[in-house]
């Protein structure tokens, strides 16, 4: 029974894992930029619903599509501002400017907010706890909102994706940008909503983040961050359906690796287990090989 509580929680953890990798995924599949300042979206998102709930009074539901708004303004003033003039730049500037961008919205996340750690509402999830096999297992609100909301934004973002005309033009931007360009899509605003897409479902990510661990401070979405993008590559970077099982799969191996072998290697482990898949498998669990014209 040990076990399966250890796996339910890591299916939790991994759920909010793969939110995240959601949108690291969507802006490297459409845009091929890495928003390394995502997870600081993810914080700002946590933020915004804190300061609903706790100083306007705000029901869980308003503080979060609050949130869901303001980041998805965050995200298109961050790709106009930051990502767009450097679209024909060498990736490495993107990279740097990405670090910059993260490191400049934790340190206004500290002049606003401070350092100290805010204790997160958790009148956020409603749901009752379930028990089964007799109380011998308990599976809280939060882990059943994490699983559900993790299902549900993938099976909308898949939808939208292959069904919606925005959706194709996403497709049509990643596969050929130019030529896109020339059958009318216009690119800038394919991107720009690619990335309002990713920055709210890092609201919905902060949200679920600190439901599930309630301590909140400017550095809250580093390190999720960075375990959500090994498990975006982990699946396959830029596949939807890879995002999500490379998360799940990420949070399990964490939560088991810190129950069984050792809670201090437990960040160790996971990403010793990826450096392990990419050696035999490159491009992820899911990803395939792109071959480049020359």
């Amino acid at each position: 029974m040990i076990f399966l509580s250890n796996l339910v929680n890591g299916i939790s953890l991994g759920s909010i894992y793969a939110v995240i990798a959601l949108g690291y995924t969507m802006v490297y599949g459409i845009a091929k930029m890495l928003n390394f300042a995502h997870g600081d979206v993810i914080m700002v998102g946590a933020y915004v619903a804190f300061c609903a709930m706790q100083y306007w009074g705000l029901p869980p539901a308003a503080a979060l599509l609050i949130a869901m708004a303001v980041c998805t303004v965050l995200g298109i003033t961050i790709e106009s501002l930051a990502y767009r003039p450097l679209r024909q730049a060498a990736s490495l500037a993107v990279l740097i400017t990405a670090i910059g961008m993260s490191y400049l919205l934790q340190n206004l996340a500290l002049l606003i907010w401070g350092a100290n750690p805010k204790s997160f509402p958790s009148s956020m999830i409603v749901l009752p706890t379930l028990s089964l096999f007799g109380g011998g297992l308990t599976i809280s609100g939060v882990t059943l909102v994490a699983i559900l909301a993790n299902l549900l934004i993938m099976l909308v973002l898949t939808t939208f994706i292959n069904r919606t005309k925005m959706g194709k033009a996403m497709r049509c931007v990643s596969e050929d940008r130019g030529a896109a360009e020339l059958m009318g899509i216009n690119v800038n605003r394919t991107i720009s909503a690619t990335f309002a897409i990713g920055s709210a479902l890092a609201a919905i990510a902060g949200v679920l983040l600190c439901s599930a661990y309630p301590v909140l401070m400017p550095t809250t979405g580093s390190m999720p961050g960075i375990k959500a993008f090994t498990a975006a590559v982990f699946g396959g970077i830029g596949s939807i359906p890879g995002a999500m099982i490379g998360g799940i799969l990420l949070g399990v191996i964490e939560i088991l690796g810190k129950a069984y072998i050792s809670t201090e290697l437990g960040d160790a482990i996971v990403f010793a287990v990826l450096i392990i898949v990419l050696l035999f498998r490159p491009t992820g669990l899911l990803g395939r090989q792109v071959r480049e014209k020359v």
